[in-house]
């Protein structure tokens, strides 16, 4: 062994006598450098003052915390609330005033239904408030299972779930499937609840102009490239597009066949927020699909709340079996959140069943929607944004003054002056400074089964006079 080693050493320095000169010094230099690296200091040490006491002392003093918010004047509207007592169905008080109700989306007046009244009275009394408990942790009720149970054969889907804040509903689906590295094409005019699900998803987001299904397809076709040039990540990269049923910034619906139809040609799944749209459009009030006579399959996910043709709170999601349970697991507003309330869930199945019984309420609200956009047509100084089946319009203002603060108070002096003769209305309201596309200042509309043709004559009246006095000079 030992005669072993010595050949080997007597082998090394052989072949450094017989390397080439350049090959030494090159090892050698490094060598060196690596000696220099191990020994030498990874940062230099500078001069330091030490300060005394009393200039440590003036420093604290003269410092200033940055604030934590930025300033706001306490005219601010938002700061300034319009107090309401008393039911906001039809007729509703506000900061002391009976007035009609043009503002709150109670389309189909159940808000106030003495049977649906009853029927939370009840469940109060039996299940107590509230539950103090997610689904997964005692929070699940029977009325929860029944609830989910009636919203799936109303929607003619394999299943429902049930959120207990609307807002959060669509807000925890998109994520619950969409993640780091999938795209979701999107309606530049979504709402604020979906734009939250997306920053949620992490995903690559491509926004296409408000129902331009040309400038969508563009989109659509770029990708398709794309992904031609990367098959292997194309095929583990999930696409969705994402829009609303019924707009709630624009009161247009969307086109759905057109959807449709570019979902099966460039394969990718459609999610649905029917918040708006839910209750209103179709024959039974089953939302856009039924609008169109869109086989309801066709879509992978709707979303809608129950907080304004239910006259509810929470959201809920239907679509097929597999899909729906992916959230019970992945939903966070569902697993994380306490359930909802089970005088709630009991309120929105007896609202589920008045639906039911008298489908014609749907046609009824349909022409009062026609009847009032039709009315606020050429209204002076103000431009009608939405389409005549649409129960929340808009109105805008002709001519912008070019500050959004000035057109704010401008708007609301005719909301103040409608106020002021009894007829209740609303501005729309943004987060100004997180939307993604901010919506132009309105003056929201709302159209509800209750209001009689008495009440919207007088409302339309108001307006345009209110319009003519403040708004044109």
């Amino acid at each position: 062994m030992a005669t072993g080693q010595q050949w080997v050493l007597v082998e090394m320095v052989q072949a450094f006598y017989e390397a080439p000169a350049y090959h030494l010094i090159l090892e050698g230099i490094l060598i060196l450098w690596i000696i220099r690296l191990l020994f030498s200091k990874t940062y230099k040490l500078h001069e330091t003052y030490k300060l005394t006491e009393k200039e440590k002392e003036d420093l604290i003093e003269e410092w200033q915390p940055e604030a934590l918010v930025p300033p706001v004047s306490k005219d601010y509207p938002t700061l300034n609330y319009d107090v309401v007592t008393g039911p906001p169905s039809h007729k509703i008080t506000i900061n002391g005033k009976d007035c009609i109700n043009f503002a709150s989306f109670n389309f189909l007046g159940l808000l106030d239904n003495e049977r649906v009244k009853q029927k939370a009275l009840a469940s109060l009394k039996k299940y107590g408030v509230g539950t103090c408990g997610p689904r997964g942790f005692y929070g699940t009720f029977d009325v929860h299972l029944e609830l989910e149970s009636r919203l799936s054969k109303f929607m003619k889907t394999e299943e429902a779930i049930i959120y207990s804040y609307g807002f959060a509903t669509i807000a925890s689906a998109i994520p619950a499937y969409s993640k780091r590295g999938d795209i979701i094409f999107v309606d530049e005019a979504a709402c604020f609840a979906i734009q939250k699900g997306l920053q949620a998803s992490r995903s690559l987001i491509k926004y296409f102009k408000h129902n331009d299904m040309e400038d969508l397809e563009r989109l659509l076709k770029e990708q398709e490239l794309e992904d031609l040039k990367n098959p292997r990540k194309a095929r583990v990269t999930r696409k969705f597009i994402v829009v609303e049923g019924l707009y709630i910034n624009t009161a247009d619906i969307c086109p759905l066949p057109e959807l449709v139809k570019l979902k099966y040609k460039y394969k990718v799944r459609i999610f649905l927020e029917e918040s708006m749209s839910f209750g209103v459009l179709g024959d039974h009030g089953r939302g856009v699909t039924e609008h169109f006579g869109v086989n309801i399959d066709d879509i992978d996910l709707i979303s809608a709340n129950m907080e304004n043709a239910l006259a509810s709170i929470g959201g809920f999601c239907c679509g097929r079996s597999f899909v729906i349970d992916h959230q019970r697991l992945s939903g966070q507003g569902y697993c994380f959140s306490a359930s909802l309330p089970p005088m709630l869930a009991a309120a929105a199945i007896e609202a589920l069943n008045i639906m039911e019984e008298d489908p014609d309420v749907f046609r009824v609200l349909r022409e009062k929607c026609k009847h009032v956009y039709n009315a606020l047509q050429g209204t002076p100084g103000l431009k009608l944004v939405g389409v005549p089946v649409a129960p929340a319009l808009h109105l805008e203002l002709e001519r912008s003054s070019g500050s959004r603060e000035s057109d704010m108070k401008q708007l609301r002096s005719v909301v103040d002056y409608c106020m002021e003769r009894h007829v209740a209305l609303t501005l729309a309201r943004y987060l100004e400074k997180e939307e993604r596309f901010l919506p132009p200042p309105s003056i929201r509309v709302v159209v509800t089964v209750e209001q009689t043709e008495e009440d919207i004559q007088k409302a339309v009246a108001c307006i345009r006079e209110a319009a003519s006095a403040l708004l044109i000079s």
